[in-house]
C-alpha cells in the first residue's frame, strides 16, 4: 500500500510547489517562485518514472498529475510574469496571463484523451512552457517587458499546437536506483540555495527544447512543400511527354 502512494507523494509535492510558488510570487519574490516552479518540475519527472518503476501506474495517479500541473506550470508561472512585467500592459497583460494557464489546461485535457505518436507529446509540455516563462520573467531588469508579453503568447500557441515534441518519457529509473532520488532532489534544492543565478541557466535548455520542435516542424513543412512541388512538376513533365506522343 504504501509502495504505490509514493509516486502520488511527489505529484502532491508538485502541488505545493507550485501553491507556494504563487503565494511568494504574490509577495514579490519572483526568484524564489521560479526556483520553487523549478524544484516542481523536477518532482514531476520524477513521479511517472518511480509509478513505472515500481510498477503502481495508475488513473487516479494520472488525473492527479494533470491536475497538479495545471496549478504549478499553469498558473505559478503566469503569476510571476504578471508581477514581473505582464502587470504593466493593463488588459493585454491580464488576457497574456489568464491565457497561458487555459491553453495548458487545453492542452492537458488533450494529452489525457488523444493518443500521441509514440516517444512524442503533440504541443509544448506545459513543465517546458512554465519553465520558461518563469525562469525568462528573471530576465526582465535585463530585457523589454514586451519580451515576457510576446513569449507568453507565444508558448500558449505552442502548447496547443500539434507540433511534436520528443518525451524522453523512454529515459527510465531503474528500481534499484530510486534511492538515489531523495539525494538529487536535496542536491538541487542546495545548488540553488547557494548560487541563486543559477535558476536563470535552467531558462537555457528549456528554450532550446521549446525552439527545437519550432523549427522541427518548420523544415518538415517545407520538405512537404518542396515534395508537393515536385511531385507536380513531375505531373506536368509527364502529361506534355503523352500528348507529345
Amino acid at each position: 500500500m504504501i509502495i504505490k502512494i509514493i509516486p502520488n507523494m511527489f505529484t502532491v509535492g508538485n502541488l505545493a510547489l507550485g501553491i507556494i510558488a504563487i503565494l511568494m510570487a504574490f509577495h514579490g519574490e519572483p526568484l524564489t517562485a521560479s526556483f520553487l516552479v523549478i524544484l516542481a518540475m523536477l518532482a514531476d519527472g520524477l513521479d511517472g518514472r518511480i509509478a513505472r518503476a515500481l510498477n503502481v501506474q495508475s488513473e487516479f495517479g494520472k488525473e492527479l498529475d494533470s491536475l497538479s500541473d495545471v496549478i504549478s506550470f499553469g498558473v505559478a508561472p503566469a503569476f510571476v510574469a504578471f508581477v514581473t512585467a505582464l502587470g504593466e500592459f493593463g488588459a493585454a497583460g491580464w488576457i497574456a496571463a489568464v491565457l497561458f494557464p487555459v491553453c495548458g489546461a487545453l492542452r492537458l485535457a488533450r494529452f489525457n484523451v488523444k493518443p500521441a505518436t509514440p516517444g512524442y507529446f503533440i504541443g509544448l509540455p506545459i513543465p517546458a512552457a512554465g519553465g520558461v516563462l518563469c525562469t525568462l520573467a528573471l530576465f526582465v531588469p535585463d530585457i523589454h517587458p514586451a519580451t515576457l508579453l510576446i513569449a507568453c503568447v507565444l508558448l500558449s500557441f505552442l502548447m496547443v499546437s500539434n507540433i511534436q515534441y520528443p518525451s524522453f518519457k523512454r529515459i527510465t529509473l531503474p528500481r534499484a536506483y530510486l534511492w538515489l532520488t531523495p539525494i538529487v532532489i536535496i542536491s538541487a534544492v542546495l545548488v540553488v540555495a547557494f548560487i541563486p543565478g543559477m535558476t536563470r541557466f535552467v531558462f537555457v535548455p528549456l528554450v532550446l527544447y521549446a525552439l527545437w520542435g519550432l523549427k522541427k516542424n518548420v523544415n518538415t513543412a517545407i520538405v512537404s512543400r518542396i515534395r508537393k512541388h515536385r511531385r507536380h512538376v513531375r505531373h506536368e513533365e509527364q502529361t506534355i511527354n503523352s500528348d507529345v506522343s
